[in-house]
């Protein structure tokens, strides 16, 4: 007398009664099974009732064995990333079922789903320690140093605009890898955030401009900056142009794919067509050659001498529409962290002579482009996208932490540690002498 067999494959042709019907029959075998085996429990022979507990005992495994596999394809279908955690006396637990057993560490990572990895790690901080090893760790392994905090709380204080992102895109470049949500940990600044809705696709026009290379497109346009004095009056509106000594006029020439600074203009009046040419020249100066397409506004400057430039160095001028919000919105980011970075603490107000501005904001160019990591560009610079060359933040990194297993399969990121792990580091801030609250960071090995 042999148990039925749990698993039935049912045709998904079957109808819903035959599959209710088959079921009754499971059950109507399994009742009578039951009453069998009673009989054979009290029988006289002893042989009759060793045969029904064999029975009894076979069934309940093969039952196991059926609740077993279905636990198991609903393991399977969880990410391991996503599966609950042994605790650590379980952990100790398992190591002891694996000596009881005797299986190998690959079988008993496969019936416990766990990576034979981490069961091996287990086994390893079990022989070196004993059970306390395994029970509980004396010192986190991923576990930053003190100085790392340090470093950090100086760098906020150097320039309190910085995010944890750029940050952490700063440090990295130094050669120290941090995740933004370590930096905010460390900073001790936890603020929630709702997760945001995926914006709509929006629909591009035929006439829409991508940049698919460096120098391919250029962005140009005008913006004011207003000095220590100011130029704006409650009263009247634009009772007070806007004009030096109260603001200065900027133009700028970005490149589209790089984000990278190609021209800075400074005047004290608004620019003229010819001043915007000019700029331009210097621009494809300084590039190397004239772009495909350049993405301007609809404003005076932009207008026959411009458009006589443009054909001139064979360049397809683009507009954008008039009233419409983001037609130039790469250059308006732009104004805008030059507005936030550069004018926007009390000791760096922008100055009332020519010479003195100039040289500001050449500062905070060279700063923009070759220091400043950019969140569109991954953490590259624009001088790196547009230059072709290794990031910063994919060099040799630093480890200050001793124990963290740096050549292992899950440490990140996946980029070569420079010498051991467990160096002290030392941070080198210096600042461009025209803007000393810009940062330029630096860290070396403490000796």
């Amino acid at each position: 007398m042999s148990p039925p067999s749990l698993t039935v494959a049912l045709p998904r042709s079957w109808p819903e009664r035959v599959q209710l019907a088959l079921l009754t029959a499971l059950a109507l075998a399994h009742r009578g099974m039951i009453a069998v085996r009673g009989w054979c429990a009290d029988s006289r022979l002893a042989r009759v009732r060793l045969k029904a507990e064999v029975d009894r005992l076979r069934f309940e495994l093969e039952v196991e064995r059926e609740i077993a596999r279905l636990n198991d394809a609903r393991w399977q279908r969880i990410a391991p990333h996503k599966r609950p955690h042994f605790r650590p006396e379980e952990r100790f637990d398992i190591c002891a079922l694996k000596a009881l057993t005797g299986w190998t560490t690959a079988e008993l990572a496969r019936r416990m789903h766990i990576a034979p990895l981490t069961l091996s790690s287990w086994l390893g901080r079990l022989d070196e320690g004993g059970a306390q090893a395994l029970l509980r760790l004396r010192q986190a392994v991923n576990r930053f140093p003190d100085f790392v905090c340090e470093l950090i709380y100086r760098l906020k204080q150097f320039l309190p605009a910085m995010g944890k992102v750029r940050i952490a895109q700063l440090l990295a470049r130094c050669g120290l890898h941090l995740a933004p949500s370590t930096v905010g940990r460390m900073l001790r600044k936890p603020r929630p955030q709702p997760p945001r809705r995926p914006a709509a696709a929006k629909k591009r026009s035929g006439r829409t401009v991508i940049a698919r290379r460096p120098n391919h497109v250029w962005g140009v346009d005008l913006s004011v900056v207003s000095t220590a004095r100011g130029w704006w009056v409650p009263w009247v509106p634009n009772a007070i142009l806007p004009l030096w000594p109260f603001a200065w006029w900027l133009a700028v020439v970005v490149d589209h794919f790089s984000r990278r600074v190609l021209a800075l203009g400074v005047y004290r009046s608004q620019p003229s067509a010819v001043d915007v040419c000019r700029l331009l020249d210097e621009a494809r100066r300084r590039a190397g050659g004239a772009p495909k397409y350049s993405v301007t506004d609809q404003g005076a400057q932009f207008r026959d001498d411009y458009r006589a430039w443009c054909v001139r160095w064979h360049v397809k001028p683009r507009y954008g529409a008039i009233g419409k919000y983001g037609s130039v919105a790469l250059v308006e980011r732009f104004w805008r962290s030059l507005k936030e970075e550069a004018f926007g603490f009390v000791l760096c107000v922008p100055p009332l002579g020519l010479c003195e501005m100039s040289a500001l904001c050449k500062a905070y160019v060279g700063w923009f482009n070759e220091w400043r990591p950019h969140q569109a560009l991954g953490g590259r610079t624009p001088h790196e996208v547009f230059e072709g060359v290794l990031p910063a933040h994919r060099k040799p990194r630093l480890e200050p932490r001793a124990r963290y297993p740096a050549r292992a399969a899950c440490a990140r990121p996946r980029v070569p540690v420079r010498g051991n792990p467990g160096v002290k580091l030392e941070l080198i801030v210096s600042h461009p002498e025209q803007a000393p609250h810009l940062p330029l960071v630096e860290l070396n090995t403490a000796a």
